[in-house]
């Protein structure tokens, strides 16, 4: 007696023409593990969309639930508004990226960075279920502080009417690295000139307190785990 057919999860995003670079194609990457690390990293990303025939890219925090992202902002917000009026919703492209070291090469040509991206194409959709829209607000407060949805207050019915939120389904995606050093010419390496990586490294300061804390606030573990 044959069993069920077992169905598993492809690994990686199936290639697309907008998601196959014509420049270093051997730094892209379709892994979805890769991708969802790139992604987890990162605070901020960049949401583009056209405008009037004209193209627009706005910073924003994001979140991610599986194999989608959410963004939020205020119901007035332009591509947020745009996205609710849109049917089937709103063409958009979004990008994150981390630097991660300096370039200095003998040539002015081939200085460059090390570097990690993500870029997203896909059809931004309005979320107007109750559940999901907390859920989501949820996934972008953890995003930045693992644990910190738990440890503030949630939305209340006001709060929720004046925010709008977005969805972004992880269908049409690809990463794009650069590592290593620099790649001067052969004749160019005698030059007295100085070449090398420079590492960029992130961290984090001291937490500085609200003046107004309640007495006894203590700074709470899910905060003391990311420094």
């Amino acid at each position: 007696m044959q069993g069920t057919p077992q169905t598993t999860t492809p690994a990686t995003y199936p290639p697309s023409d907008r998601t196959v670079p014509t420049r270093s194609a051997e730094r892209a990457s379709y892994d979805k593990e890769l991708v969802h690390a790139i992604l987890d990293e990162g605070y901020v990303c960049h949401l583009g969309f056209v405008r009037d025939g004209a193209p627009v890219v706005l910073p924003t925090l994001y979140g991610r639930v599986g194999e989608r992202l959410y963004v939020h902002g205020s119901t007035g917000s332009r591509p947020l508004r745009m996205t609710g009026q849109a049917d089937p919703g709103l063409a958009v492209c979004l990008t994150v990226t981390h630097v991660d070291a300096l370039i200095l090469a003998r040539s002015a040509f081939h200085h460059s960075i090390n570097y990690r991206s993500v870029v997203v194409h896909g059809i931004a959709h309005d979320v107007t279920d109750p559940e999901e829209k907390r859920a989501a607000l949820d996934a972008l407060v953890d995003h930045v502080v693992p644990g910190r949805a738990a440890g503030s207050r949630p939305a209340n019915k006001k709060e929720l009417a004046a925010t709008a939120v977005i969805r972004l389904d992880l269908n049409e995606v690809s990463a794009k690295l650069r590592t290593g050093g620099v790649n001067d010419e052969p004749e160019d390496l005698a030059l007295p000139h100085w070449a090398g990586v420079v590492p960029l490294r992130k961290g984090y300061d001291t937490p500085l307190a609200d003046p107004g804390l309640a007495p006894g606030t203590e700074l709470p573990e899910h905060v003391a785990a990311v420094l």
